[in-house]
C-alpha cells in the first residue's frame, strides 16, 4: 500500500518561548527580524504591547488585517520604522510614496500592469529564460540563489526597459547584496524612532552602493531619452518610456521618475528571484512534490506552445510555487500605523502605534493552518485554494497598495520554472544549508549551493 511521505519541514527559526531583554531584541532585528517572534505571536489573534519604540501591534486575524489594509485603509499610513529605512534607498518610489505623490506614480504606471500588456511579456520572458538557463547544460554546482537575481533581472531588463538598462548584470546582482546587507537593516536608532538626522551607521556603509544605483538610472534615463530625441517612432513603448512620458506639471517630476525607475530596478526583480530560489529548493527537499511538478511540466510542454495560458495550465507547479511564497513570503512584514486612534471589536490601536501584519507569521500561523511549518503543496490544489481566507495569505499584500506586479510576477514565476525544471534537476548537497533572514526581502543566508544535471 502507497503510504504519504512525511512533509518536508524546511529551515526556520524556531518561536522564542522568553521574551528577549530591549539589547537583545535590538540585537536581533538588527541580525534577523524574524527571529525576534515568540509562540505567542504564532497563536493569538493580535498582540499588543508597549515595546522600545512605542506602542506595538502584531495584526494576524484576517478580520483585523483587513480592516488596516482596506476597510479603514484611510486611517493609516506607512509606519514611521519602515520609511526611515526604506526611503533613503527609494525616496518616492512607489514602495514608499504616500498621499497625492503616490496616487500620481500608480496611475502613471497602471497600463503597464495591465492583462493585456502582461501577456504581452510572456514571449521576452520565455525567451530570456531559455537564453540563459543554457548555462546549466555542463551540469555541476551552482548558487540558486544568485541565478535567480540574475535570470529575473534579465527578464525585468528585457521587459520593462526593453534591454536599456545601463550597466553590467554581473556586477548588478552583487550590488543588490551589498545593498541590502547595509541599508536593508533595521538600525537600532530607527527602533527607537531617533530623528532622521541622526547618522545610522548601516546606512553610511551602504552610500556608496546607492551611488551606484543612482548613476544606473541617470544613465538609463540619459540613453533613453537620447533615443527618443533621434528616433522616437522605433522608441520602444515600454515601463521607461511611459514613466518619462508621464512627465510634467499635471504628472511626475523628473526625481519621481528616476525613484520609481529604482525602485523597479532595485527592487521589482528581487522579491520574484527569493521566490524563485525558494520553490527550487523546498522542491528538491520533497522530490515527491518535484515529480507531480515535472510530470505536469512534461505534459503541459508538450501540447501547449503558448506562454500566456501555462499558469492555468499548471496548477501543481503553480501550487509549490505558491506555498513556497507562504513559507518564504519575500515581503515578511507589512508595516502601518494609525493616524487617529481607533478601536477594532475590543482592540485599541493607539495613534502612531506601530502596527505589523506579518505575513511571515500569518502563513505559519497556528490558528489559521494546518502543519503551518511544512511544505504541502496540495493546500493550493484546486478545490483547496478557494478554502483559504483573502487575508491569511499575503504575498503581495492587499488593498491599496496591494502589489502592482502581482499578476507581472506569477506569470514570469510559471515560465521560468517550467523551462528549467522541464531541463534540469536541482538537487540539494551537503553544502546545502540555508537560514531565512529579513533584509526587507527574505533571503537564503549563505545562498542556495545546489547540483544541477540534465533530466534524461
Amino acid at each position: 500500500m502507497d503510504t504519504q511521505p512525511v512533509p518536508f519541514v524546511p529551515p526556520a527559526p524556531k518561536p522564542r518561548t522568553t521574551p528577549p531583554s530591549t539589547l537583545e531584541m535590538m540585537r536581533i532585528v538588527y541580525r534577523n527580524p524574524l527571529e525576534l517572534w515568540g509562540e505567542h505571536t504564532y497563536n493569538e489573534p493580535w498582540i499588543s504591547a508597549n515595546g522600545v519604540g512605542g506602542h506595538l501591534i502584531v495584526a494576524n486575524d484576517p478580520g483585523l488585517i483587513r480592516h488596516v489594509l482596506i476597510d479603514n485603509a484611510k486611517n493609516y499610513k506607512m509606519a514611521t520604522v519602515r520609511q526611515m529605512i526604506l526611503r533613503p534607498i527609494l525616496r518616492d518610489g512607489l514602495l514608499t510614496a504616500e498621499g497625492e505623490v503616490w496616487k500620481r506614480s500608480r496611475k502613471a504606471m497602471a497600463p503597464v500592469f495591465t492583462p493585456r500588456h502582461i501577456f504581452g511579456f510572456a514571449e521576452p520572458m520565455l525567451r530570456r529564460t531559455m537564453q540563459f538557463v543554457a548555462r546549466y547544460d555542463e551540469g555541476g554546482m551552482t548558487d540558486v540563489a544568485h541565478d535567480m537575481t540574475l535570470l529575473t533581472y534579465d527578464i525585468l531588463a528585457e521587459t520593462l526597459f526593453s534591454g536599456e538598462i545601463a550597466g553590467e548584470p554581473g556586477s548588478f546582482a552583487q550590488e543588490i547584496d551589498r545593498l541590502f546587507e547595509t541599508m536593508g537593516r533595521v538600525d537600532p536608532l530607527d527602533l527607537l524612532r531617533a530623528p532622521e538626522w541622526l547618522p545610522r551607521l548601516t546606512r553610511i556603509r551602504g552610500r556608496k552602493t546607492m551611488a551606484y544605483f543612482r548613476k544606473i538610472v541617470t544613465d538609463t534615463v540619459k540613453m533613453r531619452e537620447e533615443r527618443l530625441k533621434r528616433d522616437p517612432d522605433t522608441a520602444p513603448q515600454d515601463f521607461l518610456t511611459l514613466l518619462l512620458r508621464a512627465e510634467g506639471p499635471d504628472g511626475l517630476t523628473r526625481a519621481e521618475v528616476e525613484d520609481n525607475i529604482i525602485t523597479f530596478i532595485g527592487a521589482g526583480h528581487e522579491t520574484t528571484a527569493r521566490a524563485l530560489g525558494w520553490t527550487i529548493y523546498c522542491l528538491a527537499e520533497a522530490p515527491w512534490e518535484r515529480e507531480k511538478v515535472e510530470r505536469e511540466i512534461d505534459a503541459v510542454l508538450a501540447r501547449e506552445p503558448e506562454p500566456t495560458k501555462w499558469l492555468d495550465a499548471m496548477p501543481f507547479t503553480r501550487a509549490a510555487f505558491e506555498e513556497a511564497l507562504r513559507l518564504y513570503p519575500p515581503a515578511p512584514s507589512i508595516n502601518r500605523e494609525p493616524i487617529e486612534t481607533e478601536t477594532w471589536n475590543d482592540l485599541v490601536l493607539p495613534k502612531r502605534a506601530a502596527v505589523l501584519v506579518m505575513p511571515w507569521v500569518v502563513h505559519r500561523h497556528r490558528k489559521l493552518w494546518d502543519m503551518p511549518d511544512a511544505f504541502m503543496p496540495e493546500r493550493f490544489h484546486p478545490g483547496n485554494r478557494e478554502k483559504i481566507d483573502r487575508f491569511q495569505y499575503l504575498p503581495f499584500g492587499a488593498g491599496p497598495r496591494i502589489c502592482i506586479g502581482a499578476s507581472f510576477a506569477m506569470q514570469e514565476a510559471i515560465i521560468a520554472l517550467a523551462i528549467m525544471l522541464s531541463r534540469f534537476r536541482f538537487d540539494v548537497t551537503a553544502e546545502t544549508k540555508p537560514w531565512p533572514v529579513q533584509k526587507l526581502t527574505t533571503q537564503p543566508q549563505g545562498g542556495l549551493p545546489m547540483q544541477v544535471t540534465r533530466r534524461v
